[in-house]
Formats: structure tokens, sequence, C-alpha cells
């Protein structure tokens, strides 16, 4: 584990090594590196590299937004030989996609995995998040866990995406909860910052993955980018909640197959 340096902190990078493809993969919401190395292939051909955004494993707290976050990963973009593949899991499939509209330069390609946004900030799919960020605003962790159980979002996600439901009672356990309950609701209420018609000019590869069973990252949203960004591929994945290995055994398929596609760019 390595760090960036910006704005006096140092953030946490996780660079798998080796003199493959550059892919710099991001990881979600409230997770950490590790989320990216369990969704990234293992695989020589391809070297990956995860930043730890602000307020996430072992980068410190700092401002919480899309565009901090996508400002912090163009900075470890830039310092390796590209432009590079970019990508990410729901947040980080957030910041990706406004690199690649924001730092075109940058951006070789582009992965999106199961997305939580289009371009619109605070999307309903968020709502549950915020739920979750308010109750850990006003009480003490096992009070809120207890409410936020018992609760009629909770009750619906645990028969339509009992995946999501797990990870929203994990932000209960993760400390400080001040900390955290500001990052979710900042992020929840936050966006891309791109628009329609940036993400329809968009011309690079670009492979989108989503899944049903999931509702805050549906797969209406996938499907959406896919069809918004020209040339884009779907790849329509297992489940996570219902087949775990298959979920993942589906998406390191679809990257190494989509990023045996993308050529080596020339060094800037």
């Amino acid at each position: 584990m390595s760090a960036l340096v910006r704005d006096g902190l140092a953030l946490a990078v996780d660079d798998a090594g080796g003199e493959g493809l550059p892919v710099v993969f991001q990881h979600g919401l409230g997770a950490n590196a590790a989320q990216a190395v369990e969704a990234f292939p293992t695989d020589a051909r391809f070297r990956r590299l995860t930043l730890d955004c602000r307020g996430h494993g072992a980068s410190p707290q700092g401002a919480a937004s899309i565009a901090v976050f996508a400002d912090d990963v163009a900075a470890l973009a830039g310092s390796v030989p590209g432009p590079v593949v970019v990508g990410g899991i729901s947040m980080g499939a957030a910041i990706a996609l406004r690199l690649a509209v924001t730092r075109p330069g940058l951006v070789r390609a582009l992965i999106l995995v199961r997305p939580a946004w289009v371009t619109e900030a605070a999307p309903a799919n968020m709502t549950p998040i915020a739920e979750v960020a308010a109750l850990m605003e006003s009480l003490p962790p096992n009070e809120g866990r207890a409410a936020f159980a018992g609760s009629p979002t909770a009750t619906h996600l645990a028969s339509a995406s009992p995946d999501n439901l797990l990870s929203l009672m994990g932000f209960f356990d993760r400390a400080p909860q001040a900390d955290t309950a500001r990052l979710l609701a900042a992020v929840a209420a936050d966006g891309p910052g791109v628009t329609e018609a940036q993400v329809a000019a968009l011309r690079l590869p670009t492979l989108v993955c989503g899944t049903l069973e999931d509702a805050i990252h549906p797969l209406a949203m996938a499907e959406r980018l896919a069809a918004s960004i020209p040339g884009a591929r779907l790849a329509r994945l297992p489940p996570k909640g219902r087949d775990r290995a298959g979920h993942f055994a589906a998406l390191h398929a679809a990257i190494a197959s989509f990023l045996d596609g993308v050529p080596h760019a020339p060094t800037r």
C-alpha cells in the first residue's frame, strides 16, 4: 500500500503492480480497495490501481463529494503511463463516468459496474442510504440499527434485495459513526455532475455491468447508461445476493474480455 498526497492528506493506494494494462478501478460508498480487489480479475495482463477515497479504508477523513473524489482519482490516473482505463463499482462508477466527461485525456476506456447514478443527483435508489445516514445522525448505533431493521425500507429490501440490506445494516458498525453519517448523507445527495448530452457525446470503449435483485443499483440504470454511451457493451450479471460466486465469476469474465479488446495506448 502506497500513498497519494492530496490537500495534505495521505490517501491510500492499492497497486497490484506489474507491466499490464493500467486500470484505475474504484470502490463504492463506504467500502475500500478490498471491494475492488474482489471485483477485479487477477490477471497479469492488467494492472489494477485503487485509491481509498477520503474517509474510506486507510485514507483519512476529508471533503466528501463525487467531484472531490474524482479529482483525487484523476491525480492517481495521471501518475501512471496513460491514458488509462478507468472504472469502478457504484460510487466508483460515478467517479469514472465523471472523469470520462471532464478529463477525457486521462481516460482510455470505461468500466461501470452496478452504477447507482446516471446523471441526476440524489436519485430515488439512494433513499435507503439517506435513511441510514439520518438514523446514524440521531440515534446511538444499536438504536439506529434496530430502527432501520424495523422500517418499511428494510422489510422491502429483505425480500427484494437482501444483499443491499446486508450492506446497509453494516454501516451501523462503521466507526466513527458521526463521520460515517456525514459521508453517507453527502454522497447519497450527490451525483456525478454530468449531463445526458455529455454522456451521449462520449466516444470511448465502455463496459457497463448490471444485475437484477439490486435496489441500490437498479439494472435499469445500467441499461440506461449502456444505451446512452455509443457502442457501450452491457453485461448482465447473476444477482450477487443469490449467487455470489456466479456473480463475481461473470464479472471477472466480462471485465477480462472487455480489456482484451482495449489496446495499450501510447504514453503521454
